[in-house]
């Protein structure tokens, strides 16, 4: 049985009518909200009962469905996605497929979705591991880098692993993009926090950025310099 906001209680809908529930679709559009993957929001107790009852009516295969549509340029329904995968983390694997779709916005919004969601919870990724990894090579779209660059650090690696996610993520310091180049700065921080052998190399290259990358590179390098700094000279 799922309580209404009005205290009182029905049967649980089926999924085609959560769906279409003219509630459903406001939620969607309008409402921003707060959920284990550090999102905000809005009438919590109304959402929260339709995000319950969608993450457990929901196929996996049908949660990138929620991310199609709407306009290319946006991301659309990722962090209404996120909430409902942070709530039911077994839909995650569907929702990692995504990352593989044919439709560049689907793949996009996919992304965005899985980082948000792995921010608390980035154990969630381990078990996609070795599929990240050959991502982090071939990705090619500005969105998919700059999601890969955040994830990529959240995995347990080997001592290979890093230095060879390293390589590529410094690749990613001359894409076109600064929001690229810097979640590659970002990203190449966090993995020599967990590897002495590679501080000094990523230390020089902060340095580098702080002196003459974009606006946005020099402002998170001068803010990821210190610890990684104090780190190097214990």
């Amino acid at each position: 049985m799922i309580t209404s906001r009005l205290g009182t209680t029905c049967r649980p809908l089926s999924k085609q009518r959560v769906l279409a529930s003219p509630a459903f679709r406001n939620q969607l559009k309008t409402q921003h909200f707060e959920n284990p993957a550090g999102l905000q929001y809005q009438g919590r107790r109304r959402w929260s009962n339709i995000c319950a009852a969608v993450s457990r009516l929901m196929p996996t295969k049908n949660i990138l469905a929620l991310l199609q549509g709407g306009d290319r340029r946006t991301i659309g329904r990722a962090d209404q996605v996120a909430a409902l995968v942070a709530q039911n983390p077994k839909l995650f694997p569907g929702l990692m497929k995504g990352l593989w779709s044919e439709d560049p916005p689907v793949r996009r919004r996919a992304a965005d979705a899985a980082e948000k969601v792995t921010r608390n919870n980035r154990a969630l990724l381990q078990p996609h591991k070795k599929e990240l990894l050959g991502l982090l090579v071939e990705a090619e779209e500005q969105e998919l880098r700059w999601h890969l660059a955040a994830m990529i650090p959240r995995l347990a690696l080997t001592a290979r692993e890093r230095q060879r996610a390293a390589l590529f993520l410094e690749r990613y310091l001359e894409d076109r993009s600064s929001i690229v180049k810097t979640f590659a700065l970002q990203g190449l921080a966090d993995l020599a926090e967990n590897d002495p052998s590679m501080r000094a190399r990523v230390v020089e290259t902060l340095r580098e950025a702080a002196r003459s990358g974009t606006a946005a590179m020099r402002a998170r390098s001068r803010k990821l310099l210190p610890r990684l700094e104090r780190l190097e000279t214990r």
